[in-house]
């Protein structure tokens, strides 16, 4: 029998098949309800962990693993994500579940783990057709998404097993450091503006006000909506990265998504998220309302925003190279060189605006 139809998944890319030779037995042992014939598929709309769907009869798991080819040694740690959504849901219910981690390289060579599947919709580049034109929904998606990533940070660590997760002592400087790291070993060539960037970041570190949960990719299409009500969360996804540390890191990195009408258009094309159209929130908007509900000091926001554009100039940079090197061959990312670069020029552009 064909799997059925959903929207979000694709038969699996030729250059991204799984061995179900040893998988297959491995799932069986380690999954419940994991009878009947397994039928496997992709979620297309990832960029950089791999993601499928996975089927035994009417029970549906999703399976996580890193890219393909070499990549920074803490980044698409399977094993953090599975250690996080063991243990997140039961403070934070939209986190799901994850049932079972593998670090045998004899099964695919990498780590992978296997977790819950929920159901929704995810809004990437664009506005899907039906919700256009209805900017009292847009508002209450903007401020949703929003409220979630505030009250993450509101969750208390050491109440989910979470309280030794990282090091959040120094935890922005080696950010800082650690990103400039990974520009140098994915750069294809020199980018003044990049350069500029790092060196504005590395004079004027903030102090945190206080250590909190980071998801560290948080964004509007890694959080599933309700079909029914796409102003009603369903999950937050793509926990790879979760970490101890300053929360306000991950209101800048949300900022560099949050386009508005009046942005460069290379800003968007470069960031893309639908913020845009009538009826979501500004940027300014959104640091008042995350303020308002966390009681966290943001008269610094504006170094966590640069330092979110520089961050996405490596992720997109990260996956040019790959392509670039053959280790996808994903035409996507055929351009990303010259959307990193336009990244940096957005960065500058911020910090020139004060």
């Amino acid at each position: 029998m064909a799997p059925p139809t959903d929207p979000e998944v694709v038969a699996v890319r030729p250059d991204e098949q799984l061995d179900l030779s040893r998988l297959e037995p491995w799932l069986r042992a380690h999954l419940p309800h994991s009878e009947g014939p397994l039928t496997l598929q992709q979620f297309g709309g990832g960029h950089a962990n791999l993601t499928y769907l996975l089927r035994f009869g009417n029970s549906e798991y999703v399976l996580r693993r890193p890219p393909l080819g070499p990549i920074a040694p803490t980044a698409h740690d399977m094993r953090r994500e599975h250690r996080v959504l063991e243990r997140l849901g039961k403070a934070f219910p939209l986190a799901p579940q994850s049932y079972a981690l593998c670090t045998d390289p004899a099964i695919l060579g990498v780590d992978f783990h296997v977790m819950e599947r929920r159901h929704g919709i995810v809004i990437r580049r664009d506005l899907p057709a039906e919700l256009e034109g209805r900017p009292e929904l847009n508002r209450r998606i903007g401020e949703m998404i929003v409220d979630v990533l505030a009250d993450l940070h509101r969750v208390p660590p050491e109440t989910v097993g979470l309280e030794e997760l990282g090091r959040p002592e120094g935890f922005a400087q080696r950010q800082v450091e650690g990103w400039g790291r990974r520009w140098q070993a994915a750069k294809d060539q020199e980018v003044a503006d990049v350069d500029r960037m790092l060196r504005w970041l590395e004079e004027a570190v903030p102090d945190p006000q206080v250590t909190a949960l980071l998801h560290n990719d948080y964004k509007l299409d890694n959080v599933m909506l309700a079909a029914a009500d796409p102003a009603t969360p369903v999950a937050v996804l793509d926990w790879d990265m979760t970490t101890r540390g300053d929360p306000l890191m991950d209101l800048g990195y949300l900022l560099n998504f949050w386009n508005e009408a009046g942005d460069d258009p290379r800003w968007r094309q470069g960031s893309r998220m639908p913020t845009h159209h009538d009826g979501f929130p500004t940027r300014a908007e959104v640091v008042e309302r995350y303020a308002g509900r966390t009681g966290f000091d943001l008269d610094h926001i504006a170094w966590y925003h640069v330092f979110g554009v520089f961050k996405l100039v490596v992720i997109v940079q990260q996956i040019y190279i790959r392509f670039r090197r053959g280790q996808t061959q994903d035409q996507r990312f055929a351009g990303y060189d010259e959307r990193a670069r336009d990244l940096a020029r957005k960065g500058v552009t911020l910090i020139d605006a004060g």
